[in-house]
């Protein structure tokens, strides 16, 4: 049994699920063409090797961060702008992750396994759509491009691994919070209230002044430890969508999830943030939320 140090990337299509009874052969097309064009192209420039695809999953090892890093980069400027020529719902948003550490080779067909594997896997979860999001080990060992820079994404405890584990997110400088920046809002709370389709109520509360504190926003999910406003519902992805605020204004982004995010009865693309106002109603799966002030 063969072991070494890998670089692991591991991506994975948000809304795959929804894209596909929406349009079943059209989304397979576009993932086959995106693996052909711009996946493979990307991880051969930067001599790594495309382990194997699973559905709407990709697996890939480097030999080092610094390249495994740099080709997830140029994975996702590629799919910018292979996106370009796709209707926004049809939009192919990817979430990659990177991680460093020791795989098993099967030297049979060559796959790797580990638990190298299975982290990369797991901060793949935590990566935004269209996003990069990258463990401790990788962090300390790459220095990136000038325009990106590394947010730090905190500790995270992910399903069926004992320790915590600090990712950190890969963003375009130009998207990066400034520390410096002081930002007033007022001391408001906004109560999300509302039934689903069995007549359960589920509600939380979202402080303002507290949001602005958290650069990253606030996760919306039934997973409690991933997620900072819980819903616990079975039609609720485990990270389901983010508020966030733009200068003073509430927004909502659709984190990729199964059954979907709408506003008054429109749905949301995924990584498209939207406002959202007291008195809107705020789908989540199958929980209806009206926003309102308290």
């Amino acid at each position: 049994m063969q072991r070494r140090l890998a670089a692991i990337v591991h991506a994975d299509l948000a809304g795959f699920t929804r894209m596909m009874e929406g349009a079943e052969t059209r989304t397979f097309r576009h993932l086959k063409s995106a693996q052909i064009e711009v996946w493979r192209p990307a991880i051969e420039a930067s001599q790594g090797r495309l382990v194997g695809t699973a559905g709407d999953a990709m697996l890939a090892e480097f030999a080092s961060a610094v390249t495994a890093v740099g080709a997830a980069i140029d994975i996702q400027e590629r799919m910018a702008r292979f996106n370009e020529a796709l209707q926004a719902d049809q939009r192919m948003m990817f979430r990659i992750g990177v991680h460093l550490g020791e795989v098993i080779i099967d030297e049979e067909d060559q796959n790797i396994f580990g638990d190298g594997v299975n982290l990369a896997a797991r901060i793949q979860a935590l990566a935004e759509p269209g996003g990069i999001a990258v463990s401790r080990a990788v962090r300390d060992l790459v220095e990136l491009k000038v325009e990106y820079t590394f947010a730090d994404g905190g500790d995270q405890q992910l399903k069926n691994v004992s320790r915590a584990v600090q990712i950190f997110h890969v963003r375009h400088a130009r998207q990066a919070p400034v520390g410096t920046t002081t930002r007033m809002v007022p001391q408001i709370t906004l109560r999300f209230e509302g039934p689903d389709s069995a007549g359960r109520k589920h509600a939380f509360d979202v402080a303002l002044d507290k949001l602005v504190t958290q650069p990253q926003g606030m996760v919306i999910g039934r997973s409690a430890d991933q997620c900072e406003l819980v819903v616990p519902h079975a039609t609720v992805s485990r990270r389901h969508a983010r508020l966030s605020l733009a200068g003073e204004a509430l927004q909502v982004e659709d984190l990729g999830s199964t059954n979907g995010t709408a506003i008054n009865g429109v749905a949301l693309a995924a990584g498209a943030p939207v406002a959202l106002h007291a008195g809107s109603k705020l789908r989540i799966g199958d929980v209806d939320l009206v926003i309102r002030q308290v």
